[in-house]
Formats: structure tokens, C-alpha cells, sequence
């Protein structure tokens, strides 16, 4: 299959001589798509905070519960997922086509490391529909008009901004984003949302942060938890609210809730 000229120009565009965030995600999650440079990375945050790599791996559980749950559940065919990052296993479209075949599904990342990706985003039933937006966060109106193309404006939506709005420095921008966005969307609409959380139990999480701001791209800002709480100001918070990914209505387990990780979210309803 031909690349399209996007495609090439983001292939040409990936810097292998500097670590990025993407491309770290994915190694941690076991993957094949990152460069030594970001395994390095990887490794020396990971040695400054031990459990860090468990942060990937219960955002992407927590994606995963929270999409089956609105899809199966709540009846959620419609899913706008921005800051996509790099394909792994169980993307938005995977587990939400799995519960519901006829899910319609628009990415958006401005990465050109998850652009040179995306065909595999865009697999879908013969159902549903996928669809990709190369675009910043920033620009919510080119977001809301590309989706709409895919998605039906006037139905219920689940927004997905997993690990994104971190990137977002200014908190009155990052509010304003998030806020612009739920306001576009019609009610019964659900916001998926997680955040690295700074807290002072979780010194070492600050540490390792502090690391990557100074050697990798792009730069991260953490916020406490009542922080990323507000984030669902006005919204119906789903039990049991903002919390550490992992105990999100975990499926497994004896009952006793797993460690926290410092990557908290939440889902909150549109009423």
C-alpha cells in the first residue's frame, strides 16, 4: 500500500536522537515502536521511580474499562478519543466495536510519531467507522468540525483525553480546553480523563518528572488530584470518581484495591 504524503512528511519529521513521551509509553507497554534513546530515557525514570512503568499499563487498563463500560452499559456508540498516542492492543475503537460493532470512532494527535501509525487506527467493523485528525488539542473548532464529519453531533459522545491535557502548561488553558470541548457536546455525553498527579506521598513521582522535563520532549505538567478533579467541574461524576487508574472499577482481584499509582481519572456524565 502506498504511504499518503502526510504519512511520509510525519516519517520524516520523528526525531530518533531525543527521547519522546510517545514513543517511552510504548516501550514501557512492552511495544516495538521506540528507539534506544527512549529506552535509555525509559530506564533512567524508571530508576528514579520504580513503578512508573505500572503507570502505562493501568492507564491503558483503566481506557479499556471505562470505554466497555459506556459502550455496554451506558449505550455509548460514539467515542472522540484526542491524544490517541501510539496503536497499541485494545485501542478506543477495538473495545468499543467489540461490545457495540456499529461505534464510530475519530483519533486526534498532533504527534507525527502516532500519524506514520495511524492506518492502524483506522481498521473498523463494516459497522462502524474510524476516522484520524491530525491536529493540537489547542484547536478545539478544527477538532469539533473534522469529528462531525464522523460522528453525529446531536448523539451522545464519549470524549477521551487519556494523558493529554498534562502537555497543556497554563491551568486556566487547560480548563478552557477541556471545558470548550464537553460544552460542544450534546447531553448524556461522558468525559474519559486521566492525569499524573502530584502528591507528597508520591515524591519520587516529582523526581521523575523533573528528569524528563529536562532531557525529553514534550514537557509534562503534573497537578494534584482535587486539580484533575476539577477538570469534571459541572460534569455527574461516575463512582468511584477521581482516583488512581487502576482502582477504577477494577474487574479482578479478591476485593482489596491495588496500590495507587500516581495517574488518576475519572469519568463524569453530561446531564
Amino acid at each position: 500500500m502506498t504511504e499518503s504524503p502526510a504519512v511520509n512528511d510525519a516519517r520524516e519529521r520523528i526525531r530518533t536522537d531525543q527521547p519522546h513521551t510517545a514513543r517511552i509509553w510504548n516501550y514501557w507497554l512492552g511495544g516495538k515502536d521506540n528507539y534506544p534513546v527512549d529506552q535509555q530515557a525509559g530506564d533512567q525514570i524508571r530508576r528514579l521511580h520504580p513503578g512508573i512503568g505500572d503507570y502505562a499499563l493501568a492507564d491503558r487498563e483503566f481506557l479499556g474499562r471505562a470505554v466497555r463500560h459506556l459502550a455496554g452499559d451506558r449505550g455509548i456508540r460514539q467515542f472522540l478519543d484526542i491524544g490517541t498516542g501510539l496503536p497499541s492492543a485494545d485501542n478506543t475503537h477495538e473495545v468499543a466495536q467489540r461490545v457495540a460493532p456499529e461505534s464510530r470512532i475519530v483519533y486526534v494527535d498532533n504527534d507525527p510519531i502516532v500519524l506514520a501509525h495511524a492506518e492502524a487506527l483506522l481498521t473498523s467493523t463494516p459497522q462502524g467507522r474510524t476516522d484520524y485528525l491530525d491536529e493540537d488539542l489547542r484547536n478545539v473548532d478544527t477538532i469539533l468540525e473534522h469529528a462531525s464529519r464522523t460522528l453525529d453531533m446531536s448523539e451522545p459522545v464519549a470524549l477521551v483525553l487519556l494523558g493529554v491535557v498534562i502537555f497543556v502548561e497554563d491551568d486556566e488553558e487547560a480548563y478552557g480546553i477541556v471545558r470548550r470541548l464537553v460544552d460542544a457536546l450534546p447531553r448524556g455525553s461522558h468525559l474519559v480523563l486521566s492525569h499524573t498527579v502530584t502528591r507528597p506521598d508520591m515524591p519520587d513521582v516529582d523526581a521523575a518528572v523533573a528528569f524528563w522535563n529536562e532531557h525529553g520532549t514534550p514537557k509534562l505538567t503534573q497537578r494534584t488530584p482535587n486539580a484533575v478533579a476539577r477538570f469534571f467541574d459541572g460534569l455527574e461524576l461516575l463512582q468511584p470518581g477521581v482516583v488512581s487508574c487502576n482502582r477504577w472499577r477494577p474487574e479482578s482481584g479478591d476485593g482489596e484495591l491495588p496500590a495507587e499509582v500516581a495517574m488518576f481519572g475519572g469519568v463524569g456524565r453530561k446531564a
